[in-house]
């Protein structure tokens, strides 16, 4: 069992991942989780501070909240899948809420997965192995 987690680490490892969210609870969660797997997590508190993060460390994944002030998950979603160098990177949206309208308009601005919050380790872990890990097989 320890092979296979040991594995699993050097899967993420150097992995980078942005997690956007204006909870400190949920970003320093998530960094915590993330960062025991190898990765390199770095954090922004709306949209606005992620478009900034985006550019400067160009990550393989995205986790943004849907509710933030300024610039709302969507809204970050939508600039990040419209602009030709980053459209590529996944984009998961996080969201305490579990509607279907969500979810529908997470998919129309181009985001590839859902976390309804609160998300457990095997919930991002998997994400990433969905978004990630099997676009580069």
């Amino acid at each position: 069992m320890e092979v296979a987690a040991a594995s699993e680490r050097s899967k993420l490892a150097g992995l980078k991942v942005l997690v956007i969210d204006d909870s400190k609870t949920i970003r320093r969660t998530a960094e915590t989780l993330l960062s025991k797997e190898g990765c390199e997590v770095f954090t922004a508190v709306d949209g606005f501070d992620a478009l900034s993060k985006i550019a400067d460390h160009q990550p393989d994944i995205v986790f943004v909240d849907i509710m933030m002030p300024r610039l709302d998950g969507y809204q970050t979603c939508s600039l990040i899948k419209h602009n030709k160098v980053f459209r590529t990177i996944p984009v998961i949206m996080l969201s305490s809420k579990d509607g279907l309208f969500d979810r529908a308009r997470g998919r129309i601005v181009g985001s590839e997965h859902y976390l309804t919050k609160p998300f457990t380790k095997d919930e991002l872990l998997s994400a990433i192995d969905t978004h990630v890990n099997q676009a580069a097989r």
